[in-house]
């Protein structure tokens, strides 16, 4: 990779840009809107503790966006357990786990298998540690390692409880390539954790990369993986497709709570100088104290 797409490597991005997108301007009112009232509800919180009010307001809404997409999760398995009821699987999930078996050969098992182990309880654990610690080291900052303990955290939180409210059962292991799974089908674990992991290193990487071809080529790698993760589980029989949309759907409103969560935080940390499609200086609604700008934590 040419130096010349890269920042300098002694020191993490300076301002947490997307290509030409600074990620503390806010430019639609949803957005503002957003920033205006979690900055607010972090500053009364901070009259009574010691943590700065963007370190507050990034808490603030990662545990709002947690509690709003874990009952996204619920209603959701509510919602899949009508369509059940309703022979939604014939209509949807049947057919294409009969596509599935139907253009299986031992060949494609085998890779199809070692590739969907990526995503299991001990592969995905080791690619979001070698993730972190990578990006960490790119950045010279704690910021990949906090937003990859919120995100992986809270993918994990609602993987577990998505299964449990559901209790859905998985596809018939006469239809399932070994070795079985036990637990209940929905959402999709191996989805909707690697759609928040690699969702967020696509996301930290965009913001070091200097090069719009090599911050595209990122997205787009990474995007395939997490596409590629879903249809390996219904290719072998371990979910219904319907479990694997979900995974995705379910991965990506939490990713983009954790992503709004790093712009709350960068926003209220850094100063503000107005501007258009700009938030005014919001810290101003309290005295209490904030860190310098900068990607470290």
């Amino acid at each position: 990779m040419p130096s010349a797409d890269l920042p300098p490597s002694s020191s993490p991005p300076e301002d947490e840009r997307i290509g030409e997108r600074d990620l503390a301007d806010w430019r639609t009112d949803t957005g503002r809107f957003v920033l205006r009232w979690t900055a607010r509800g972090a500053a009364e919180i901070a009259r009574v503790g010691r943590w700065s009010i963007a370190n507050l307001a990034l808490v603030l809404t990662v545990g709002i966006g947690l509690a709003v997409v874990w009952g996204f999760a619920a209603t959701s398995a509510e919602v899949y357990e009508n369509v059940v009821d309703r022979d939604g699987i014939s209509v949807v999930d049947q057919p294409v786990l009969d596509w599935s078996v139907a253009a299986r050969t031992p060949r494609t098992e085998r890779l199809a298998t070692d590739f969907t182990d990526l995503g299991g309880t001990i592969g995905m654990p080791v690619i979001a540690v070698v993730a972190t610690v990578g990006l960490a080291l790119l950045w010279r900052a704690w910021t990949p390692v906090v937003l990859m303990l919120i995100g992986a955290g809270g993918s994990l939180v609602m993987t577990l409880t998505g299964k449990d409210l559901a209790g859905r059962a998985r596809p018939p292991q006469s239809l399932a390539v070994p070795p079985y799974e036990t637990s209940a089908s929905f959402p999709s674990g191996h989805t909707l954790n690697a759609t928040v992991v690699l969702g967020l290193t696509a996301y930290l990487l965009a913001i070091w990369l200097r090069r719009k071809r090599w911050r595209t080529g990122v997205v787009v790698l990474l995007g395939v993986f997490v596409v590629a993760m879903g249809l390996s589980r219904v290719y072998l029989g371990h979910h219904w497709l319907t479990d694997v949309v979900a995974g995705w759907a379910i991965g990506l409103g939490w990713l983009a709570c954790v992503v709004t969560g790093h712009r709350v935080r960068l926003t209220l940390q850094r100063p503000r100088t107005g501007g258009q499609g700009r938030e005014p200086d919001t810290t101003s609604i309290s005295q209490g104290p904030t860190k310098p700008s900068g990607p470290s934590n």
